[in-house]
C-alpha cells in the first residue's frame, strides 16, 4: 500500500487554497475515469492485524429507526431503500449518510437482526462502483467512512461469509489507497484531520499497511499547530467544531495505542490545550454555545468525550487567541464573542456575531444567539449566519460583516477591541469594532458588567459616527423562557422554566417584542422570542444602557 503523497505547490495560506482550488479542478475529471478507477485495486490486504475500538455509544432508538427502514441524519430522515443512489439531497446530509457513523446506532441494538441490516448496508455501498459520488469520497467523509467500518467489523464482519469478508477488505484497501493520494491537499480545517484518522485506521487495522500511519502523522505534524490555537480553540471558532476535532484526535490517539505505536508529544499537547476550550464553551445544562455554525450537542456525548480526552485542565476565563471571553458568577455564565471572523480557509459558514453573547443560569438558558439548522442550506443558510440572528447590535439591519453564500467571509472589521477588569468577583468586558465603518462610519462600543452575586447583568452599547443610521440590539430568548413587556414599554420580565423571574430595564431605546427562531437543539427548528431595542443614531453620539436583573426565585 502506498503511503500519503503531499500536493506539491507554493507554501502559504493563499497559494495553498490556490493550489487546492486547481487540483480539486483536476481531480474531478482524473478521478471520474475509469483508468483511475483501476489504479485502486493494486494488491490485496493480507489479514487484518487489529481493529481501532469506537469510544462512543450508539444510540438504541436511532438503531430502532434504521431497522424500520429510517435513516435520521444531519436534520433529514433518509428512507434506507436505495439510498446510496441519492444524489439530490444536502451534503451534509450525504456526508452523514456515506460516513456510516450510525453503525454505533445499529450496534447498540446488540441483536443478530442489527448486525446483519449493518453487513447489508455495507455490502450494498461496496456494490457501487468507486468514485460515482463525489461527497462519499470526498476525503473527510472517506476517512470516516474507513474507521466506521474497521472499528465495527468485529460486529458485522467475519462471521459465515468470508467472500463478504472478502469484499469488505478489497473496499478499505481501494478506499486507502485514494484517501492516500489525496489526504493532503483536497480540504482544509477538520476535514484534514479526519482524513488522516481514516489513514491512521488502516494503517494500525491491516497488516503491511503501516505506511499509512507515517503519512497520516505527516498531515498532523502540518496541521495541528495550523489548526489549534494557542489557547487551544480550534481556528474555525465553531465550539461544535472543536468537540469534532477533539473527538477525531481521540480516536487517533486511541488507534495508535491500541497498535502500540508511539504517541506524538504534538497529539498529546493539541488535546490537552483543546479539552478545557471545549469546556469552556458549555452551558450549565452541559450543552454548547452557539456561535459560527455551532448546535447544542448532546451533553452525555460531550461528557464522555472529556472524559476520553483525560485531560483535566479547568475552563479558562479567556481565549485571547481564538477571540471569546467567559463571565461566570454563581451559577450564571456568559459567554461572548469578541474575536475576528475565522481566518480563510477556516471560515466557511462563519456567522456575523460580532459581539454578541449567551447567558444561562443553572441548567437554564435566557438569552441565546438562534443557532444553525443541521442541513445549513437553502434560505437558512444566510439567515442563521446574519448579525440579526445574533444577540447583539446591527445597523440599518445590515451585517457587521460581509456573510458570501456558500463560502465564507468576505469584508471584516479591521479592529475588534476586548478590555477584561475583575474586582471581587465581578467581570467588566469593554468591546467594540469597526465592522460598519466602511459603509457607515459607525463604531460599535459594547460593555458588559457581570455582578458577583450573578444575579444582575448590565450593558451598555454606544454608536459613535455619523446621525441618522438605524439600529436594533436584539436579545434571542430560549424558546422555554415566557417574556412579557411591562405597560410602561420601557422593561420586559422573563421568567424560566423553573419560575426564577428576570427584568430588563431600558434607557436610550425603544423596547419591544418580536418573534424568532431557536436552531441550536436536537430536533426541528422551534418557535421563540426576541427583545428588541432600536433607535436612530444622533449627532451627539448614542447610548443606550440596559440592566438584567434577577427578580424573584418563584412567581
Amino acid at each position: 500500500m502506498n503511503a500519503v503523497g503531499a500536493m506539491p505547490g507554493p507554501s502559504g495560506g493563499g497559494a495553498r487554497r490556490w493550489g487546492r482550488g486547481l487540483a480539486r479542478a483536476v481531480a474531478a475529471t482524473v478521478f471520474d475515469s475509469p483508468t483511475y478507477r483501476w489504479t485502486l485495486l493494486g494488491s490485496k490486504p493480507r489479514s487484518v492485524a487489529r481493529l481501532p475500538v469506537d469510544p462512543w455509544a450508539g444510540d438504541p432508538i436511532q438503531g430502532g429507526h434504521i431497522l424500520q427502514g429510517e435513516l435520521r441524519i444531519a436534520g433529514d430522515r433518509i428512507r434506507t431503500e436505495g439510498m446510496w443512489r441519492m444524489a439530490v439531497l444536502p451534503n451534509s446530509t450525504l456526508a452523514a449518510m456515506h460516513g456510516f457513523r450510525w453503525l454505533r446506532d445499529l450496534r447498540a441494538l446488540g441483536t443478530p437482526t442489527a448486525a446483519a441490516a449493518a453487513r447489508g448496508f455495507v455490502d450494498e455501498w461496496l456494490a457501487i462502483p468507486p468514485l460515482w459520488q463525489p461527497v462519499a469520497w470526498r476525503s473527510d467523509v472517506l476517512g470516516e467512512r474507513l474507521f466506521a467500518w474497521l472499528a465495527h467489523a468485529d460486529w458485522f464482519a467475519g462471521s459465515s461469509d468470508p467472500a463478504f469478508d472478502r469484499r469488505l477488505l478489497d473496499g478499505i484497501a481501494a478506499g486507502c489507497r485514494h484517501l492516500s493520494r489525496v489526504a493532503s491537499w483536497e480540504l482544509d480545517g477538520e476535514g484534514c484531520i479526519a482524513a488522516a484518522k481514516g489513514l491512521v485506521a488502516v494503517g494500525t487495522s491491516l497488516v503491511g499497511a503501516e505506511g499509512y500511519i507515517r503519512g497520516a502523522l505527516r498531515i498532523l505534524d502540518r496541521e495541528l499547530p495550523r489548526q489549534i490555537a494557542p489557547d487551544g480553540g480550534h481556528l474555525s471558532r465553531n465550539p461544535a467544531a472543536q468537540g469534532r476535532v477533539l473527538a477525531h484526535l481521540v480516536e487517533i490517539r486511541g488507534a495508535l495505542a491500541a497498535a502500540r505505536h508511539p504517541i506524538p508529544d504534538s497529539l498529546t499537547q493539541a488535546i490537552d490545550r483543546a479539552a478545557p476550550v471545549l469546556r469552556f464553551f458549555r452551558h450549565g445544562d452541559g450543552g454548547l454555545a452557539l456561535f459560527n455554525g455551532s448546535r447544542e450537542g448532546e451533553a452525555k456525548w460531550l461528557d464522555t468525550l472529556l472524559t476520553h480526552a483525560d485531560a483535566k485542565g479547568r475552563p479558562p476565563l479567556a481565549l485571547p487567541h481564538t477571540g471569546f471571553q467567559r463571565m461566570v458568577a454563581d451559577r450564571t455564565t456568559v459567554l461572548v464573542d469578541t474575536g475576528q471572523p475565522p481566518p480563510r480557509g477556516f471560515d466557511r459558514g462563519a456567522h456575523a456575531g460580532l459581539l454578541s453573547f449567551e447567558l444561562s443560569v443553572g441548567k437554564e438558558r435566557l438569552i441565546v444567539n438562534c443557532g444553525a439548522h443541521p442541513t445549513g442550506a437553502g434560505d437558512w443558510e444566510l439567515a442563521q449566519r446574519a448579525t440579526a440572528a445574533h444577540s447583539t447590535l446591527s445597523v440599518e439591519d445590515r451585517n457587521s460583516v460581509e456573510v458570501v453564500a456558500g463560502r465564507g467571509i468576505g469584508r471584516r472589521p479591521k479592529t475588534i477591541g476586548c478590555e477584561r477588569r475583575e474586582a471581587d468577583g465581578a467581570t467588566l468586558l469593554d468591546l467594540h469594532h469597526d465592522g460598519y465603518a466602511p459603509a457607515y462610519g459607525t463604531v460599535h462600543h459594547r460593555s458588559l458588567y457581570l455582578a458577583a452575586s450573578g444575579e444582575d447583568l448590565r450593558g451598555e452599547d454606544r454608536l459613535e459616527g455619523a446621525a441618522g443610521r438605524s439600529f436594533v440590539i436584539r436579545f434571542h430568548l430560549h424558546p422555554t423562557v415566557q417574556v412579557s413587556l411591562t405597560q410602561g414599554g420601557n422593561t420586559v420580565f422573563l421568567r424560566g422554566p423553573s419560575g426564577t423571574g428576570w427584568r430588563l430595564r431600558v434607557s436610550g431605546a425603544a423596547v419591544g417584542l418580536a418573534d424568532s427562531v431557536y436552531l441550536g437543539g436536537r430536533g426541528d427548528p422551534r418557535r421563540t422570542q426576541q427583545i428588541l431595542l432600536s433607535g436612530e443614531t444622533t449627532a451627539e453620539g448614542t447610548k443606550i444602557r440596559w440592566a438584567l436583573q434577577r427578580e424573584d426565585r418563584k412567581g
